[in-house]
């Protein structure tokens, strides 16, 4: 288990050259040169990479095993392959293929039931929201926990959800107070210099790709999309949501890639000890750190009693033992650590 978890990105670059060379071989005018007049055995091992390879790359890259996952993943994959190997190809394993697709539909519809079921929440769950004091990435959780079961396609949904509300319906709100995280960092310019560049690579690349392949040019600017909406809505929750304490506890998130919520009895240690803030974090710090330019490191290392779940975006939780931080504040973040 440690070899799979160290070599996590090979998974993914597996995973990622799965895809893309599937992608080359079946929806680019490379197929004309590469695929043989029968190409049965090319498009089985195609169906093999879909539905078998790629599934089990992905679940080694998030260290996450289970039946339920194998199945809808292999699903998934199978869609996938119907939509990027051309049908005249694909005819022969068209039976097989629709059965596997059928299965992929018997659990949309009973994720669909879940989500039909947060929506009935949804009036309470905003009405709870508004009522809190605590910032909103934690009471829309808080309130979602309360009123929704915590199945990982609603943490999702509320994930998403959060991502839209604040790149679209937060510009009016004003930053509580608070310490920050991001204001002695040149945060705020990387995340505007990223957006542009999508931009720019959406206006210049997407149309070339077109000119190759509908379906890669298609879901290239899907993602750009998705990437520019959720780039705002992080500097957003960065700026609306700085650092909380109240009622002996700090709310820390950064902003929507991940939070966590720290009694202040749980701290056990502060450790400030110049040597150590500037060494390798452990596997068992989660870093609230905003990435620069240079090197930074963190003012203040949090050791805790019993160990806090990490929130990630799309609702993934991990269990971590420390909390590493960088502040624009550390002298004030310490004295409330200390109250």
């Amino acid at each position: 288990m440690k070899i799979m978890s160290k070599g996590k990105y090979v998974w993914l670059f597996l995973l990622l050259a799965a895809l893309f060379s599937n992608t080359i071989l079946y929806q680019t005018s490379v197929s004309g040169w590469i695929l043989p007049a029968n190409a049965q055995d090319v498009v089985l091992g195609s169906l093999i990479d879909f539905m078998i390879l790629m599934p089990l790359f992905f679940m080694l890259y998030k260290q996450k095993f289970s039946l339920k996952s194998a199945l809808l993943l292999c699903a998934s994959g199978c869609l996938l392959a119907r939509l990027i190997i051309p049908t005249e190809l694909l005819a022969p394993y068209s039976s097989f293929v629709w059965g596997v697709i059928l299965i992929e539909v018997m659990f949309i519809s009973l994720e669909l039931l879940l989500i039909v079921t947060f929506i009935k929440y949804m009036p309470k769950i905003i009405k709870e929201v508004k009522q809190s004091s605590l910032p909103t990435v934690f009471s829309y959780s808080n309130a979602v926990d309360h009123f929704a079961k915590k199945y990982q396609i609603i943490r999702i949904i509320c994930s998403e959800g959060l991502m839209f509300y604040y790149a679209f319906a937060s510009w009016k709100k004003t930053p509580r107070e608070g310490i920050t995280l991001y204001k002695n960092s040149s945060y705020i310019a990387f995340q505007i210099m990223l957006i542009h560049a999508i931009l720019i690579e959406t206006i210049a690349i997407h149309w070339f790709i077109h000119q190759y392949s509908i379906v890669l040019s298609i879901i290239l600017f899907i993602g750009n999309v998705y990437a520019v909406i959720f780039f705002i809505g992080d500097i957003q929750a960065m700026k609306l949501n700085p650092i909380h304490y109240q009622n002996g506890t700090l709310y820390l998130s950064l902003g929507l890639v991940k939070r966590v919520v720290i009694p202040i009895e749980n701290i056990k240690t502060l450790i400030e000890e110049k040597s150590v803030l500037q060494g390798k974090l452990s596997k068992d710090t989660a870093d609230f750190i905003i990435k620069d330019l240079e090197k930074v490191y963190p003012d203040i290392i949090l050791e805790l009693k019993e160990p806090v779940h990490v929130t990630y975006f799309l609702g993934y939780k991990k269990v971590y033992k420390r909390v590493a931080i960088r502040s624009d504040s550390p002298l004030q973040l310490k004295e409330w650590l200390t109250l």
